[in-house]
């Protein structure tokens, strides 16, 4: 398409300052458009302590302290982009001002499907195989549904990630539901062991405290090669529910073994170059490690992750995003 979109997109929170998955995984996908030349603005929901709109990688973002009006922009675009919590309120000015809407989904909950079913959205675009299969089997029960469905995987540049693994264990977001009890035993365990646990973006966070666990803040996603897995030996994802896993795939990129609970999304990222143990037993996992201290078994494990990591370079995905959505936005383009 040789004529540049306008491309506005509403959500809560943005990088670098909010460094969740689901949020650097938009980004790499806006930053595709900007990079075709789409006019691609973000407009952000929440309150920050940014005042100034900012550019990232031709990707420009307007703080909600900024003042500017996103239903003034939605008039005026081509496309109307949304995720999570932003989709309902979006859907609402898309039908108003009949303008394409593209919803990104992150996961497989009731709450991403139910605004798709209004007739609105020009594009649902979901991370997995395992979720598209999900996404048609709510779709049946509705008496309408997006006009296409896209399977974008969450877009992971190796290069943007690889670099030479420590000695660490390492888990990052600190909470619950993404296994820091698993973290938490395993350190206690194996107390001449190093282990490091990362704050994440979201949730309550709760990391060990023992002398043998370095606890790192929530960080720019930018300095997670550096800060993270150029300490990290093994990667651990004891989560009990993951839609793909992106941090399992940010690891492999340096032939990180990666140590999952066999949640959908997982299963499906990691493929056979993850090591599956389940989270409810701690002793699966000292045992995975301590099999990893073979050099062998270690060499082995590394090799699959970086084969698996080149499988998932992320252009075919990216370039299928850009030519849907300037599909999407050609008849109100003109």
């Amino acid at each position: 398409m040789n004529r540049p979109l306008d491309v506005a997109v509403r959500v809560h929170a943005y990088p670098p300052d909010h460094n969740a998955g689901a949020e650097w995984a938009l980004h790499e996908m806006l930053r595709a458009l900007a990079g075709r030349g789409h006019r691609t603005t973000v407009w952000l929901s929440t309150w920050s302590e940014r005042s100034e709109p900012y550019d990232l990688d031709g990707v420009r973002v307007i703080p909600e302290a900024a003042g500017e009006d996103f239903r003034l922009a939605a008039a005026r675009a081509h496309v109307l982009v949304s995720h999570l919590e932003n989709v309902p309120l979006t859907a609402d000015l898309a039908r108003g001002y009949g303008v394409p809407l593209v919803v990104v989904c992150h996961n497989t909950f009731d709450l991403t499907w139910q605004p798709l079913t209004t007739g609105t959205t020009a594009l649902a675009v979901v991370n997995s195989e395992w979720m598209a299969a999900e996404a048609e089997a709510a779709f049946k029960r509705a008496s309408v549904r997006p006009d296409r469905v896209l399977i974008v995987r969450p877009p992971v540049h190796a290069v943007d990630y690889a670099t030479k693994a420590g000695d660490c264990i390492t888990l990052v977001n600190c909470t619950q539901t993404k296994g820091v009890g698993v973290l938490t035993a395993l350190a206690d365990q194996m107390p001449d062991r190093k282990f490091l646990a990362v704050r994440g973006g979201y949730g309550e966070q709760q990391p060990p405290e023992l002398h043998n666990v370095l606890v790192l803040d929530h960080m720019n996603g930018r300095r997670m090669r550096d800060e993270v897995y150029a300490r990290t030996r093994i990667l651990l994802m004891p989560s009990d529910y993951e839609s793909w896993g992106r941090v399992g795939v940010e690891a492999m990129a340096s032939g990180i073994p990666v140590i999952a609970h066999p949640a959908e999304g997982l299963l499906e990222s990691l493929a056979d170059a993850g090591i599956f143990a389940d989270r409810g037993h701690p002793e699966e996992w000292a045992t995975a490690v301590e099999e990893l201290d073979d050099p062998a078994a270690y060499r082995a494990a590394s090799r699959k992750a970086r084969a698996r990591s080149k499988i998932l370079d992320p252009a075919g995905d990216l370039a299928a995003w850009c030519e849907a959505v300037e599909e999407a936005g050609r008849v109100r383009a003109g």
